[in-house]
This record gives structure tokens, sequence and C-alpha cells, in this order.
């Protein structure tokens, strides 16, 4: 009779953890921003490559106010006709001013070529946060403002964007399980009297994501990031356009090590990239970034460096 007591509690077990598998559809979990639903991808495949020689420095007066100023100097591309890209050395200062409160952030950057851009963030509720966005150039035609006003629910999100050129968007994500969610978006533009609406799915475990976005624009958006352990990602991208034909599918790895962060890619184009981040000490941080193009004889090399003073570095692990 003792042989038939392991079976038994093994059954129990077996019976128990089916019922805490069951997906308790009352209790899902809030789904992240349609706008990001690619967002692991990102920081493996869509790096913030750089060439030439960049400084940033950033100066805390108080808690909630700080100072940046950034020196951009390295060639900027101009429109040609022939294969080869011709570019004309260029320099850049840009001057910033960052408000940050729990429940208001403002951000401003003004550059020397007379380019001014603003951002606004305010959480008007613990479920409502009102997003501003502009630009403004002396260009004519060119400057542009969106204003987004997400709305946060138990599990799902709602969005509404208005902006330049009578652009009006909508977005809803809802969580179908607590892996898995889905969504849409719909938008007009006004001045070229276009519509479309896309469609968007997302599934996540603790290691993987896989993310699919497809639009009537003929965009179809696919990635898939594999979390190799707490440091260490690798990810892939497909992105086709029905109307143009055109693909495009990339690789990439996000390596986290204890004093630095090495992000790159190569995609089907044959152009790759890297980009280093090394803390050198507190609030100290040396950029190393290249990226190789051999069918265009494209070669960018950036070497940066960020200061932050009075404040403290974030880790990052």
């Amino acid at each position: 009779m003792a042989d038939l007591f392991p079976p038994l509690a093994a059954a129990q077990v077996d019976a128990k953890s089916k019922v805490d598998e069951k997906v308790d559809y009352s209790n899902l979990p809030c789904p992240v921003p349609y706008e990001e639903l690619h967002r692991e991808a990102f920081m493996s495949l869509k790096s913030d490559n750089f060439e030439g020689l960049r400084f940033d420095f950033s100066k805390a007066l108080n808690q909630k106010f700080s100072l940046s100023h950034s020196v951009m100097m390295g060639p900027t591309e101009v429109p040609s006709q022939s294969s080869e890209t011709i570019k004309i050395p260029t320099a850049h200062y840009e001057f910033g001013a960052n408000y940050y409160d729990p429940k208001l952030l403002l951000i401003g950057r003004v550059m020397t070529d007379g380019r001014l851009n603003a951002r606004v963030k305010a959480d008007i509720t613990d479920k409502l946060v009102v997003k501003a966005n502009a630009q403004l150039t002396n260009e004519p035609h060119s400057s542009q403002a969106m204003f987004n006003f997400d709305y946060m629910g138990k599990d799902y999100r709602a969005q509404l964007q208005l902006g330049h050129s009578a652009l009006v968007g909508a977005t809803y994500i809802q969580s179908v399980t607590p892996r898995l969610s889905l969504g849409g978006e719909v938008f007009w533009a006004g001045v070229p009297r276009k519509s479309g609406i896309g469609y968007a799915a997302r599934y996540e475990t603790d290691k993987m994501v896989a993310s699919a976005q497809v639009a009537s624009t003929g965009a179809i958006v696919m990635n898939y990031v594999q979390k190799i352990s707490e440091k260490v990602s690798l990810a892939t991208d497909f992105m086709y356009n029905y109307f143009s034909r055109d693909v495009t599918a990339s690789v990439g790895y996000d390596y986290i090590l204890r004093q630095s962060r090495v992000r790159g890619k190569i995609d089907s184009n044959g152009v790759t990239s890297a980009l280093l981040e090394e803390r050198l000490s507190m609030g100290l941080n040396f950029l190393l970034s290249a990226e190789l193009d051999h069918k265009k004889k494209d070669y960018k090399f950036g070497f940066g460096l960020t200061i932050a003073a009075a404040v403290s570095a974030s880790g990052f692990g």
C-alpha cells in the first residue's frame, strides 16, 4: 500500500498546477503602449550610431532642473545622383534645459542652425497622460507638432493623436492572455488626404518577446528577441513593403558587461554597425560607434564623451 502514495501525491501536484495555469481573464496585465511594441528589438537593432566627434555635458542645478550642452562635429550627407555618398564637414552646438517632476516632464533643445525642439509630458490622472512634441525651424512648412492623449486601463491602453497636416490617429491594444496582447490603429492625414489602418500582436515570456505589425500602407514588420541571460539578448527583425517590394532583415545583439555595454547588428544589405558605451568613472562615459556599408563604400566612425556633473550615474544593468 505504501507504493500507492507517491503516484497519488504526484497526481495531486499535477492537478494543482493545472488549476494554477488557468487564465484569470478578470485580472490580465496592462500591455505595453502600442508605439512600444518592438522596444526590446529596437534596443539592439536601432542603436544611436553616429559619425565624427560627439561631446555631451549635463549639469543638475537641483533635484528637478538640469542643463545640457552638446557638441557634434562630423560630416553631413548631401543628395547625389552618383552611387557614392557625398559628405560635407559640419559642426553643431545644442543647448538643452530639462525639468523633471513625478507628474510633469519638460524638455527643450535649441541648435545653432535655428531648430527648436520641445517635449512635454503631463500626468493628468493616474490613468490619463498628455504628451506634446514640437519642432520649429526657419525653413518654411517644416515646423511640426504632435499631441498625444494616452489612457491606461486595467488590461488595455488607448491613444488619440492630433498633429500637423490635419493628422488624426488612434491606437488600442488589449491583453488577451497574460502573455499575448492584440491591438490596432487607424489614422487620417488631411493634407495629402490619406488614411490607413493597422494591426499588431505581441507575445512575451521571461525569456523571449515576439511582435508583429501590419498596415494598409503595405508595411509588414516582425521582431523576435531571445533573452539568453539578464545581460545578453539576441534580436532579429524582418521588414517588407507589399507595394514597393522592399525587403530588409537584420540580426543583432545587446551585451551588458560590468562597466560597458555593446550593441550591434548586420542586415541583409550588408550594413554592419556596432556601438560601445564604456563607463570610465562615475558620471563619465566613453562612446565608440562604427557603421560599415561595403556596397555603397560608406564607412562611418564616431567617438564620443558623456559627462554628467552632480548626477548619480545609472547602471547599465
